[in-house]
């Protein structure tokens, strides 16, 4: 390819060569270029020369290529083909929509961002969303996604963090539920009560139910699930008592589908947050839908501030 410049020192002389080979005349030629036509004939006769041979004959029938310009024509056919092969494919890949993948809770997914689907397509209407959810505590590495929910330690470097929601706890539950079961009682044995909890985070919440989940004294029934999104679901459907994570619940809660089941609100002092590994950078459409989620949940948390009690958010 480098010498190709020394032996057609102008690549517009092949398209204009092209065009008129296609189209059968010079002026037709010109016409595509929107110049004259001597133009159209100058452009022909200096790659002529600089090929040293006659790519037309002209007669009285009119323009016709000799055999050099046949096999010229056929060459830069075939060459221009595959240049616009790939302009097009180039020209869709960019038009494509921005996928934007989040690793999310299963719960928090369902509940939170799935009923909001309609507002995010309106915001954001040319992004897709790849959704990679996590069924049980929200932990794990977020190397390989664009946008997630943990709560991390402190210290932890890797990543770019904006705060999402405080970790308050709420005890939940449908209002037909509390219709027939009346409110729990945390410090009683919790007889005629249906418990509902995530299965890897039973040890570490017991404290937050209390003395009614102490499996030697409780005489509630007590049913596990290893997915978050299924006990919320349970809760809904009149099912029993869930611990209500409020950044999972604050819809519900705000729609009645779940209610306050005791008087028993927790804030750990902990954060979820949203965050974005520091290893490439933050796409400005990532940023934008991170700002929109943070919008959302804000503007949720200052509409529950009157379901919860003074000083819990």
């Amino acid at each position: 390819m480098a010498g190709f410049a020394k032996l057609v020192p102008s690549a517009r002389g092949l398209l204009v060569f092209e065009a008129a080979v296609r189209s059968g005349s010079f002026t037709a030629a010109a016409r595509e270029f929107n110049v004259t036509q001597p133009s159209i004939s100058r452009s022909i006769a200096q790659l002529e020369a600089d090929l040293g041979v006659a790519l037309f004959t002209r007669g009285p029938t009119g323009l016709s290529p000799t055999p050099e310009g046949r096999a010229l024509y056929s060459a830069v056919r075939e060459g221009f083909e595959s240049i616009e092969e790939a302009i097009g494919t180039i020209k869709r890949n960019s038009a494509a929509k921005p996928v934007v993948t989040l690793s999310l809770s299963s719960s928090l997914a369902t509940h939170w961002f799935v009923p909001r689907l309609t507002a995010f397509n309106t915001r954001f209407p040319d992004v897709d969303l790849r959704f990679e959810l996590i069924a049980g505590v929200l932990r794990g590495p977020a190397e390989n996604v664009e946008l997630a929910t943990r709560i991390l330690a402190d210290d932890d470097t890797h990543y770019h963090r904006w705060a999402f929601s405080p970790e308050i706890i709420v005890p939940v539950c449908s209002p037909s539920y509390l219709s027939h079961h009346g409110r729990l009682n945390h410090d009683s044995d919790g007889e005629g009560h249906i418990l509902l909890h995530l299965t890897d985070a039973k040890e570490q919440w017991l404290d937050a139910w209390g003395s009614v989940a102490h499996r030697k004294t409780s005489r509630a029934k007590w049913l596990e699930f290893s997915d978050y999104a299924v006990v919320l679901q349970a809760a809904m459907n009149g099912e029993g008592v869930a611990l209500g994570w409020l950044s999972n619940v604050s819809r519900a809660l705000l729609q009645a589908t779940l209610v306050p089941a005791s008087d028993r609100q927790i804030n750990t002092g902990r954060i979820h947050e949203l965050i974005a590994p520091r290893s490439r950078p933050v796409r400005p459409i990532v940023s934008d839908i991170r700002a929109w989620m943070i919008a959302e949940m804000q503007a949720e948390l200052k509409a529950l501030r009157a379901l919860l009690q003074p000083g819990v958010l």
